[in-house]
């Protein structure tokens, strides 16, 4: 056995001497075979305890010695090539080998839609207003005409701050309309983008988070006309020239009157008769004229100033224009997913 031993390590020792290191590839090849964490010689190094006793020195010199040889070829080779790597011009650099570069991610898809929408609105004059996501009771919903007792709350299930009933994530946007119409003079033309929170059941068509873009005008005379054609040209920006709405009776507690906002989406297969439910319309927003009593709670008189205001969901959004089926896929963070949008932004 022993003998046997001796000749591997003879066979090892020429093949250190004689295998070929041209490049990085073959050098880490070389690397692998001899000096990894699993090598060749690993093995051999357990066969001490068959080797006779007037044999081990012998054995122990020549297995180091084929060691030594493949560590110093490997350094040595090492040495040339990143030496001659630092000795490159740029004369040597071929100019036609594939581009290495690591793959660069992609902006997610609710950003790219609430960025589209601030663009629409931003060309006609509204600016973007943003605030905290933790908030009172009384910006949140006394401000908006939603008092402790009224049935509206009910429509709206929140997250209170431990120990405290007055501390809240927000459920709308509509605290920072609250904030702005409190701080500032009108005329008020802002839309307030931002993630909100409402304690529901997760599902394909609800989260507990998603993102809302509200928006609100005030000024004199403001009319519901100038609602109307504020958010048909926010529609065909978004969905194209050729598209359609329609304004449906709703309630709000903040707006009087209040509508729901419809698209004509289209039944042009069978993914638009199961969104529109077979109507081909399909529901994006809530608007209507900000209640007289929301603008006397934050300080504006009524008797001069009107406005309008309106909300909408941005995963709602994102859903239409990407033919996404499931909310929850924005919140999971799937690679796989998120790469198709990279040609997107």
């Amino acid at each position: 056995m022993q003998n046997d031993v001796f000749t591997t390590l003879d066979e090892l020792g020429k093949e250190i001497n004689n295998t070929p290191i041209t490049d990085e590839s073959s050098l880490e090849a070389f690397r692998i075979r001899f000096l990894g964490t699993k090598n060749i010689l690993k093995d051999l190094f357990a066969e001490i305890k068959n080797v006779p006793n007037d044999r081990k020195k012998e054995f122990g010199q020549v297995i180091n010695a084929v060691k030594v040889a493949a560590e110093e070829k490997f350094q040595a080779h090492k040495d040339q090539i990143e030496a001659g790597k630092a000795g490159k011009t740029a004369a040597d650099i071929d100019l036609y080998l594939p581009d290495n570069t690591h793959f660069q991610g992609s902006r997610h898809p609710i950003s790219l839609v609430l960025n589209k929408i601030v663009s629409i609105f931003e060309r006609i004059g509204f600016t973007v207003a943003e605030e905290r996501e933790i908030e009172d009771d009384w910006h949140n919903f006394s401000a908006m005409n939603t008092p402790d007792d009224h049935p509206a709350r009910d429509m709206q299930d929140t997250f209170y701050l431990k120990d405290s009933v007055t501390r809240l994530l927000r459920t709308h946007t509509s605290s920072v309309q609250a904030r702005v119409m409190t701080t500032s003079k009108p005329p008020i033309r802002i839309i307030a983008p931002g993630r909100v929170y409402r304690n529901e059941t997760i599902s394909a068509r609800s989260h507990c988070q998603f993102h809302q873009v509200e928006g609100l005008y005030i000024d004199e005379k403001v009319s519901f006309a100038d609602m109307k054609q504020t958010l048909l040209y926010f529609a065909r920006e978004m969905y194209g020239i050729q598209t359609e709405i329609r304004l449906r009776p709703s309630y709000f507690p903040f707006t009087e009157p209040s509508a729901e906002m419809d698209v004509y989406w289209g039944l042009k297969d069978e993914v638009d008769h199961r969104i529109t439910k077979g109507t081909g319309w399909l529901e994006i927003l809530g608007c209507g004229m900000v209640d007289p009593q929301v603008l006397t709670n934050c300080g504006i008189d009524p008797e001069k100033y009107s406005g309008f205001a309106f909300g909408m969901g941005i995963e709602r959004q994102a859903m239409l224009l990407y033919r996404v089926s499931d909310i929850r896929m924005y919140f999971e963070n799937d690679v796989r997913f998120l790469k198709q949008f990279h040609s997107a932004q």
